[in-house]
C-alpha cells in the first residue's frame, strides 16, 4: 500500500521562496496540507506543540540551510531531542539554493535527512521526494 503525503511543512525565511514552494505543493498535490514557517525557531516551536499530536505532524519537512538564528544545522541538532515517535515520523528534505559542498556533505549524513534538493522545488524533485519518502515508509513497516 502507498502511503500518501498528509501534511508538508516548509521551513525557509524567504517568503517568495515559500510562496513559490507552497504553490508547487498545492498544484502537483503532493500533500494535502501545507504549513510555512519562516524560521527554524518557528518549526521547532510548531513541532513542539504538536509533538503529542501525530495527525498534525509532518510527514515531509523542506527544510532551508541559511537562515538567520536557527539555521538548518541548529534545527537538525534541536530535532535530534525530540521523542523517537516524532522523529520517525517527520522526514527531513534539506531545499537549498546553497551549493557549498562541506554543507551539503554535513547535512546530508544526517540520519533524519531523505534528501538533498536544489531550490526552486519541481514537479521532478517532489516526484523524487515522493518515491524516496514511500520508500522510507515501506521500510519502517
Amino acid at each position: 500500500m502507498e502511503k500518501d503525503i498528509d501534511l508538508v511543512l516548509l521551513v525557509d525565511d524567504n517568503d517568495t521562496d515559500n510562496f513559490i514552494s507552497k504553490r508547487i505543493i498545492e498544484i502537483t498535490k503532493f500533500a494535502q496540507r501545507v504549513e510555512v514557517r519562516n524560521s527554524g525557531k518557528s518549526a521547532l516551536q510548531y513541532l513542539e506543540q504538536h509533538q503529542d499530536d501525530p495527525s498534525n505532524l509532518p510527514d515531509i519537512i523542506f527544510l532551508d540551510i541559511n537562515m538567520p538564528i536557527v539555521d538548518g544545522f541548529v534545527f537538525l541538532f534541536e530535532f535530534e531531542l525530540f521523542p523517537e515517535e516524532v522523529k520517525k515520523k517527520c522526514n527531513i528534505v534539506i531545499l537549498s539554493s546553497s551549493n557549498n559542498k562541506r554543507d551539503i556533505a554535513r547535512i546530508v549524513d544526517n540520519d533524519h535527512v531523505i534528501k538533498f534538493v536544489t531550490k526552486p522545488l519541481t514537479e521532478s524533485s517532489l516526484q523524487e521526494v515522493r518515491e524516496i519518502y514511500r520508500q522510507e515508509a515501506t521500510n519502517q513497516q
